[in-house]
């Protein structure tokens, strides 16, 4: 197997500990895409309108800065990309991820964790982003064991 590498954006902490397994499992380097002003509670609140989190997804242009690290993925084939699901879709730090460092030829398989909903049109949302990569609608993996993230990993 290539080498692997699991970024993730998590902004409760959900989809961390599914990065962290899925890392563990597959013996891969993990990348934290981090937000440079750290989403709150409030910010969370996507039955506000005025909300951060709703405002940004209101608006698919919108790209919220992240902390920028030395992040050299020469030596990555595969990127496991973990976000949870906003507004069925990925939020838009994810395109701001995916425009901040070259992922020419590289496969980018997602992965997420969601309160209900499935990806929706996540790929044709982030595939702008990355026009030289191939990405992968991967799987919901909210709850998911040891075994099912292992089936899954050999699948891909």
């Amino acid at each position: 197997m290539s080498k692997i590498l699991v970024a993730y954006f998590s902004a409760s902490g959900v989809t961390k500990k599914v990065a962290e397994k899925l890392a563990a499992l597959v013996n891969a380097d993990i990348h934290e895409i981090k937000p440079k002003v750290p989403y709150t509670k409030a910010d969370l609140n996507w039955m506000d309108k005025k909300s951060r989190s709703s405002v940004e997804m209101n608006d698919k242009t919108f790209r919220p800065e992240i902390v920028k690290e030395d992040l050299n993925l020469s030596s990555y084939d595969t990127i496991l990309l973990g976000f949870p699901i906003w507004w069925y879709v990925a939020p838009t730090i994810i395109n701001t991820f995916l425009e901040n460092y070259d992922f020419s030829g590289k496969r980018i398989v997602l992965f997420a964790t969601s309160g209900g909903s499935g990806f929706g049109n996540t790929i044709k949302e982030l595939k702008p982003s990355v026009a030289d990569a191939e990405i992968v609608e991967g799987k919901i993996l909210n709850r998911a064991s040891d075994d099912q993230l292992k089936d899954w990993i050999a699948g891909l």
